[in-house]
């Protein structure tokens, strides 16, 4: 049995995949298996992965099905996965070469659901490292996790007992699959060096601002209703209203001011002070964002509705 397997769904990478593939490969974990989902690409990616299969058999197994984007993918090769651990990689990133040896390491050594690892994004002229925090128990987990599905090792019986997959048809997949699996982590790791190189370009999902944005709304209300429906809100309330309010007003805001079409933008400003003020009319009165003085929640702590509509043009401009 592998020790690990590795889902990357391929859809449209040919100028990526064959760096991600290098990185696979070269891992120096051999009990490893890598898990090609071809997504319905279009382009010369699939060449590209034949060759790396006909040269490593043992490791790489392509998976084939119609596209239905990146969620769809994953959750597609959850159940052909044979690895006593799951890891999710993005075709156009790549890894250290000792990355999954020394995460499986940890999760042995320290028995662990899940392990997390640091990373680099990497801009056409800069790269800038990204160091978590640790965090103890399930409800600093909800409040300092960062909710990215491809820095993690995650345990594969959790996946196939939990049944927790990524939401289908949206972009912030991660949010959602990352928020609901938390509930069934009793110990979780962290190795402290970056591992993973995540590739900005332009025209990805990631960069793409437009319309589509606003699906943060509904999967931050999926959370919520999955924690309601399991009966845990109450335990977890002053997290979910947390992370709930920080997302709208500091990630998802950075995006929405970005949005070419004037009235698109403003609309979707407006729903998400609108939505806020409904959900959690107070939040300013968060223990979190009372006691954490991060520079975060201070900006947080300034919002009314004339300072929100005065930071959407400044930001707007940066």
């Amino acid at each position: 049995m592998p020790k690990v397997s590795v889902i990357v769904p391929v859809y449209n990478v040919e100028n990526y995949i064959r760096k991600c593939l290098e990185s696979l490969v070269e891992q120096t974990l051999e009990e490893i298996e890598i898990i090609i989902v071809n997504d319905g690409t279009k382009d010369n990616s699939m060449s590209i992965i034949k060759e790396f299969a006909d040269k490593y058999p043992q490791k790489i197994v392509i998976l084939e099905k119609e596209n239905g984007g990146l969620s769809d993918a994953r959750n597609y090769a959850i159940p052909h996965a044979k690895g006593e651990y799951i890891a999710f990689l993005d075709s156009d990133d790549y890894i250290e070469k000792n990355m999954y040896q020394d995460m499986y390491e940890i999760a042995k050594k320290e028995k662990s659901d899940m392990v997390e690892c640091d990373f680099y994004w990497e801009y056409p002229h800069k790269t800038k490292t990204d160091i978590g925090q640790i965090y103890q128990g399930k409800k600093q987990m909800l409040e300092k996790i960062r909710v990215v599905a491809w820095n993690k090792l995650i345990k594969r019986k959790i996946l196939q007992e939990t049944k927790i997959r990524f939401p289908v048809g949206y972009h912030y997949e991660d949010v959602e699959f990352t928020y609901q699996l938390i509930p069934y982590l009793e110990k979780v790791s962290f190795l402290k060096k970056p591992c993973i190189h995540y590739i900005q370009r332009e025209g990805s999902i990631s960069n793409s601002q437009n319309e589509r944005t606003k699906e943060i709304f509904d999967i931050l209300e999926n959370v919520i209703n999955f924690y309601k429906q399991k009966g845990i809100y109450e335990e977890y309330q002053e997290q979910l209203e947390y992370i709930y309010v920080r997302i709208l007003f500091c990630s998802s805001f950075l995006r929405m001011v970005k949005i070419q079409d004037r009235k698109i933008r403003n609309e979707l400003l407006k729903q998400t002070w609108e939505n806020v003020k409904q959900k959690f009319p107070n939040w300013k009165k968060n223990e979190i964002l009372r006691k954490n003085k991060s520079v975060k929640n201070l900006y947080m702590r300034t919002l009314n509705k004339v300072t929100y509509k005065i930071y959407s043009q400044i930001f707007r401009r940066i």
